[in-house]
């Protein structure tokens, strides 16, 4: 148990330097940055929210499928892929 904190620690102190030297030498301004990070962030968060709408509705059709007795068709995940 020892070893795993020590590994633990080690690691977060690694991250912690490198998340610092990263933005120290950052080719770009702290607010020039931190807009980029908030969009990229914002981006992402939109396209979460796409794609769990996408989802719910997938699963709703499926449960009224369900429900009125059709047999329900279910995709894999490479149908799934190739399709979007």
């Amino acid at each position: 148990m020892r070893k795993f904190f020590v590994f633990l620690v080690g690691f977060l102190v690694g991250v912690w330097t490198g998340g610092m030297l990263s933005l120290l030498f950052a080719p770009e301004s702290g607010s020039e940055l931190q807009l980029r990070i908030r969009e990229g962030v914002d981006e992402l968060v939109k396209e979460g929210r796409s794609a769990a709408e996408i989802r719910r509705h997938e699963l709703e059709n499926q449960l009224e499928s369900f429900k009125q007795g059709r047999p329900i068709i279910l995709q894999t995940v490479d149908e799934t892929v190739e399709t979007a």
